[in-house]
């Protein structure tokens, strides 16, 4: 059993990642989620195998940093973290939590290019799943984001400052059009209600949208009055498509049993560095536009401009990499598990006129050992998780002279890099790019060099 120490005072003198102050508690160290250095808590702290970590109650100093949020549901919403500091501090923190993972992987004596920050980080976000429920206080219908530290409470996203305010304008015709009618959440435990998410597209540089109210089989609610209240809406965009989702699974997540498009059609365009992608309703793509735009450059910088004969991009999902990275090979083969993220690069391709991409299906681990080209050049962008171990070993026998990591999760980032230095290869560069502000989240890319013999 953990010991616990309830309402223990902490002053705060690092940080670490994913978003974990740390602080000296009689000469211990307490790890302590969603606080900063310079703060004074107060946390409950409990002994979890030989590591100690606290659960905050309330701040009682503010870091000298800190400054007053802009949204109204920061601290009580589990969407943003850094609300309350500027957006330079913001960078500074990411940036430390990087060079930290990769210090403490022993990765060395490479060059490191700093952090490229998001040119938004208002309204920035294109896509949003926001989830009904209740606030756990008056049981009143809500739609947002889940509360900090809950798994079941929702708190209110209409004031959302990393949405552009078209979605803000969806989000809140749809809760009152159900509010007026009555219409029950969805109950995790008793599995009772109708309404679960809804998930809103919106095209950055097009403007376009999508909505789609996600609910069980169980609702009774006629949708038509809703789609053509939506379509009523003053927006700077244009709704392009309606949708109907029905899921009855247990699971609390966006998944599709049948779609019925009540107006429209289902997906919608969107351009990313003069190339165009269709993007329909469970695509995946980057959810900050100009932000990808960054990340993308900086991969083709990393890749470099010299002509290859073939390049491998791992983990592709939709072939945005891959297009981009075209115009320098011969031939490019992107392996995607995702079949529907298959199709839709091979669309995507036909689109933009792209002769020289192939798209496979499949697991890397296995599909790998189909592949009988050469590559010159292997780009990754894996899951959060990271590579599979067994496919690491697999990568790293094509014998590649150069490789590119795209990475959303740091400390898989440094985990997998170990590997490849041990087997071969030498980290050269890195570089972070903020994809997401106002949390944690950082992407980076880091390049490396087979080593001489």
């Amino acid at each position: 059993m953990s010991k616990k120490y309830p309402n223990t005072q902490i002053e705060i003198t690092d940080i670490e990642f994913p978003n974990k102050g740390v602080g000296i508690w009689e000469d211990k160290k307490v790890a302590v989620k969603n606080t900063l250095p310079g703060q004074t808590i107060i946390a409950d702290v409990k002994k979890k195998r030989k590591q100690y970590e606290g659960r905050l109650r309330s701040v009682v100093k503010k870091a000298s940093y800190e400054i007053e949020p802009e949204c109204t549901a920061f601290g009580k919403c589990g969407g943003c973290t850094y609300q309350n500091i500027s957006y330079e501090k913001e960078l500074e923190i990411k940036e430390k939590m990087v060079l930290d993972l990769l210090n403490k992987a022993g990765i060395k004596d490479y060059t490191f290019l700093g952090i490229k920050a998001s040119p938004d980080t208002h309204c920035y976000r294109n896509k949003m799943e926001f989830s009904f429920g209740d606030n756990g206080e008056a049981g009143e219908l809500t739609l947002g984001m889940r509360k900090r530290e809950s798994n079941y409470e929702v708190v209110n996203a209409d004031c959302c400052e990393i949405v552009n305010n078209d979605v803000r304008l969806v989000l809140k015709c749809v809760l009152e059009f159900f509010r007026e009618r009555g219409e029950k959440f969805y109950h995790k435990l008793r599995h009772t209600g109708a309404l679960r998410h809804l998930l809103v597209r919106r095209g950055h540089f097009s403007k376009e949208m999508l909505v789609n109210i996600v609910t069980t089989s169980e609702l009774s609610t006629d949708l038509s009055p809703l789609k053509d209240e939506l379509l009523s809406l003053e927006l700077e965009g244009k709704i392009v498509g309606i949708s109907h989702i029905i899921n009855d699974g247990v699971a609390d997540v966006v998944k599709a049993d049948e779609i019925r498009l009540l107006y429209g059609q289902e997906h919608f365009f969107e351009s990313l560095l003069g190339l165009k992608f269709k993007i329909s309703t469970f695509s995946f793509f980057q959810t900050n536009s100009v932000g990808a735009e960054v990340l993308y450059s900086t991969v083709r910088d990393f890749a470099g401009y010299d002509k290859n004969n073939v390049i491998f991009d791992l983990y592709c999902g939709t072939g945005t990499i891959t297009q981009l990275i075209s115009p320098v090979a011969d031939k490019v083969i992107g392996i995607e598990i995702v079949e529907e993220a298959v199709e839709a690069a091979k669309v995507n391709a036909e689109l933009n006129g792209i002769k020289n991409c192939e798209f496979i299906a499949g697991d890397v681990l296995n599909m790998v050992d189909n592949l009988k080209d050469k590559p010159d050049l292997i780009i990754l962008d894996p899951p959060r998780e990271g590579i599979n171990p067994k496919a690491i070993m697999k990568i790293i026998g094509f014998g590649a002279e150069r490789l590119v990591y795209v990475s959303c999760k740091a400390s898989s980032l440094a985990k997998d890099l170990i590997v490849f230095e041990e087997n071969g290869y030498k980290v050269e560069k890195v570089c972070c790019v903020d994809m997401f502000p106002r949390t944690y989240h950082v992407e980076t890319v880091a390049l490396l060099n087979k080593k001489r013999q």
